[in-house]
């Protein structure tokens, strides 16, 4: 769709031992949700793809519809990845990332309390490995991203000019 936004050609099946999920052709993902500053350790797209559209339905339609609650969504996504080879630091780490996401989220906020212990522990234990580079990490993107205004006030990007037949 844009940069940051594909759309599903196909549906997705995901058959799991009692639930059965169907995430329809159309639907819209940006794959892993990562902080641009860790990215390094987890990229947008990996192992854990379809995992990640999995649960962007699952915390969008499927707790609309009522298919799910917040922090089902996101056990089923550690499952997922789990079932898709997903090394088991990664996938914690990713755990504890979506569910510090659903505190931040109004909608899937309630239950967060149940799996605070867990999140709190796996980030304590990450800090020491994730903080420091990311500290580094992050004014060269701030650098960056001024140095990239920058230049678009004097040359704009064209984006608009680039057309693709298939």
């Amino acid at each position: 769709m844009d940069d940051e936004t594909w759309a599903l050609v196909d549906e997705l099946v995901y058959q799991g031992n009692r639930q059965r999920f169907v995430v329809p052709a159309g639907f819209r993902t940006d794959f892993a949700t990562v902080p641009r500053v860790v990215t390094w350790l987890v990229p947008r797209f990996g192992a854990y793809t379809l995992a990640a559209i999995l649960h962007d339905w699952l915390v969008t339609d499927g707790l609309r519809s009522g298919a799910v609650t917040s922090n089902d969504a996101d056990g089923i996504f550690r499952r997922v990845m789990r079932e898709s080879g997903v090394p088991v630091i990664r996938r914690w780490l990713m755990w504890a990332g979506v569910r510090w996401g659903a505190l931040a989220n109004p909608r899937r906020r309630a239950g967060w309390s149940s799996s605070a212990p867990g999140v709190l522990l796996i980030s304590a234990v990450a800090a020491p490995l994730v903080v420091p580079p990311g500290l580094l990490i992050l004014p060269g993107l701030v650098v960056y991203g001024l140095a990239e205004g920058l230049v678009a006030l004097v040359a704009p990007t064209r984006g608009e000019e680039l057309v693709l037949r298939t």
